[in-house]
């Protein structure tokens, strides 16, 4: 059995890895003050961009959801992997070799986790089918391939293949690649009967298809043969890598132009995806056997950065009943992004790859520029449903299309809508203005719960500096109203989250903002001054005494730093250490971050001098002076010397 990696190249691993860098494959980052960055978060469903990375200090933290960690737990969540694994992975990423202890080595492939194996299994596959395609028995393959347009070098750029057309010839491939049938079993490229397991895949043209980090997690394949009694297209069914609701096919060629462009193109099949691609428009991505859904829309959000800020997502169906159908599907699900959604259907019904076959690449580009806002298709479509040379069809098709109106997020456009609905229907702008206000009043009334409830959430979903997500959300268990525990761990003490309200608490949290992210400023004269600072606000408190016993060893290196004071606060408050750690700090230039932190630390030792004087002044009001004249004496000279030192941290701030 392999060893287990040694903590110091664990620590190697982490430090030298860009978190930014591998949080860029998943998350469309953009800047958000000096050394940060934020995009939405790929934990949860979220409108408001609240996912911050900071590189300096290696860690992520959601102040939506309040996910958080470093790069390696990143990977951990976002593959499914293993610590074990997702520190292999990245240490193979940069090319660092991994040391084991007690003579250990890497994991063979007996050793590698279930998730691995599959994927090493895929790639293998992968390469095997592209092989095949270049052999006498593809030639109905490339025929296929050429017939639409595509050449040899189109077929590498994406990755197609041609699956033998006997029973066992990927088997065979598998198995001498050291796969037993337990694992090739998992993988979803076999059927099994009486005499046990055979290819899926037989005489066809095979599409690897990828997850957004460019491994190959299952295949589609077309048939090409008459004598085949199969689907005309036949996908890897569910396992454990390909969830047909979460994937989409092109996304890893696609994903940098979606975040740079601020478009996606969904369109109905690869050959469309390619088509596309080949054309200019390298946005486009398609479905795999499935209706594009909610974990779709969740991925495409992510990547387009969908804060309002502008961004489009433009549907592509073919003009038959079945497009049309998917249209509105598609917009059913429409009010889930905030980026404008339309929709670019093909007059004569051909599809993508149709018409660059037909017409030529700019016929492709031409038809995602005439792209239509896709609640006017939807207008339109429910007026086909009825006769409008009858009153009772004008009136009947004016209730449909009226709350698809209502539906329009920008409320500039909505009149404009509802005076063409006018003139389609042939009736009064009045009157469709009036049903359609009225379909937006019925829209607007709440389904259950509170607005106090959705204020709430908003305010969760969009925390901003100096307020974590849930501050200020609930009263419970014996907390100061407003202030919400943090999450309790078997055997150690809890705390209740800071109120932001409190001007104390947002001072000392600014404090250790500046410390953790910011350490050499606490070097020399400094140290000693924060070391005795005392804080009140427990939690807080709890931080800054594990700062004071993890000590300055360590922080010329931030990520190392903020590693070891992981390990030294109490587990529930390590995720209120991620947000301190990664709250951008408001100044846009270095200069101004020192200038923002010497006069944050000169807050707080002021503070500090301020308790200590006050506490001075009560014992002097206490004593009496002809009793004890050199206590007086002292006292006085204490008092002395404390303003002497406020009024120095003033001049030096």
């Amino acid at each position: 059995m392999a060893g287990l990696i040694k903590r110091e190249d664990i620590d190697e691993v982490r430090q030298r890895t860009d978190i930014k860098e591998v949080v860029d494959g998943y998350v469309t980052l953009k800047v958000a003050g000096l050394g940060s960055y934020k995009g939405l978060c790929p934990f949860h469903d979220e409108r408001s961009p609240s996912f911050t990375v900071r590189p300096q200090v290696g860690r992520y933290h959601c102040f939506g959801c309040g996910e958080d960690g470093d790069v390696i737990s990143f990977v951990q969540k976002l593959d499914h992997t293993s610590f074990h694994e997702a520190v292999e992975k990245l240490a193979a990423r940069i090319g660092f070799e991994l040391r084991y202890e007690d003579g250990g080595s890497g994991p063979n492939r007996e050793e590698v986790g279930r998730r691995q194996r599959l994927l090493d299994a895929h790639k293998v596959a992968d390469e095997y089918f592209r092989a095949q395609l270049l052999t006498p028995g593809a030639t109905e393959g490339r025929n296929f391939l050429h017939e639409r347009g595509f050449d040899r070098t189109a077929a590498d750029q994406f990755g197609v293949g041609y699956a033998p057309q006997g029973w066992d010839s990927l088997l065979k491939h598998l198995r001498g690649r050291g796969f037993t049938d337990p694992e090739l079993k998992l993988t979803g490229m076999f059927s099994e009967g009486g005499r046990g397991i055979y290819d899926r895949f037989r005489g066809r043209l095979i599409w690897p298809i990828r997850d957004i980090a460019g491994d190959t997690i299952g295949f589609g394949a077309r048939k090409l043969y008459e004598d085949d009694q199969g689907p005309k297209y036949l996908n890897t069914p569910e396992t454990t890598l390909y969830k047909k609701s979460q994937v989409l096919y092109g996304i890893d060629l696609a994903k940098r132009n979606i975040a740079k462009d601020r478009q996606i193109v969904v369109v109905e099949g690869y050959t469309d995806v390619m088509a596309c691609h080949l054309a200019g428009i390298t946005t486009a991505v398609a479905t795999c056997g499935t209706a594009f859904g909610t974990e779709h829309i969740k991925i495409a959000r992510r990547l387009l950065s969908d804060d309002g800020s502008g961004g489009e997502v433009i549907f592509t169906f073919d003009g038959d009943a079945a497009g049309q159908k998917a249209a509105l599907r598609a917009f059913e699900e429409d009010q889930r992004f905030v980026a404008q959604t339309y929709v670019a259907v093909e007059p004569n019904g051909a599809d993508p790859c149709e018409l660059r076959q037909s017409k030529g690449d700019a016929a492709v580009r031409d038809l995602i520029s005439t792209r239509r806002p896709l609640f006017e298709f939807a207008i339109r479509a429910a007026l086909k449903r009825h006769n409008l040379d009858t009153v009772e069809g004008r009136v009947a098709a004016l209730r449909e299309s009226a709350p698809v109106v209502a539906q329009i997020r920008d409320a500039g456009i909505r009149p404009a809508y509802a005076r063409e609905l006018s003139g389609w229907l042939g009736m009064p702008v009045e009157e469709v203005s009036r049903a359609v206000g009225a379909a937006a009043k019925r829209a607007a009334q709440p389904q259950g719960g509170s607005s106090g409830a959705s204020h709430y959430q908003a305010q969760g979903s969009s925390a901003g500096r100096g307020q974590a997500s849930g501050y200020v959300s609930v009263n419970g268990g014996g907390s100061a109203p407003g202030v919400a525990p943090l999450p309790p761990s078997a055997g150690l003490p809890a705390f209740n989250r800071p109120d932001p309200r409190d001007p104390v608490a947002a001072m000392e949290r600014q404090a250790l903002e500046v410390a953790l992210q910011q350490p050499a400023m606490l070097e020399g004269e400094t140290w000693q001054r924060f070391s005795e600072a005392r804080l009140s606000t427990p939690a807080y408190l709890a931080i800054h005494q594990a700062i004071r016993a993890t000590g300055l060893a360590s922080a010329g290196d931030p990520v190392r730093w903020v590693e070891q004071l992981l390990q030294e606060v109490p587990e529930p408050l390590r995720p209120l250490v991620s947000e301190l750690a990664v709250v951008p700090l408001p100044a846009s230039t270095a200069d101004g971050v020192l200038r923002y932190c010497r006069d944050i630390l000169a807050r707080l030792f002021e503070l500090q001098i301020t308790r200590v004087k006050a506490e001075k002044m009560g014992q002097l009001q206490r004593l009496d002076a002809s009793a004890d004249p050199e206590e007086f004496q002292r006292l006085n000279r204490e008092l002395m010397q404390l303003e002497m030192q406020r009024r120095s941290l003033r001049s030096e701030a």
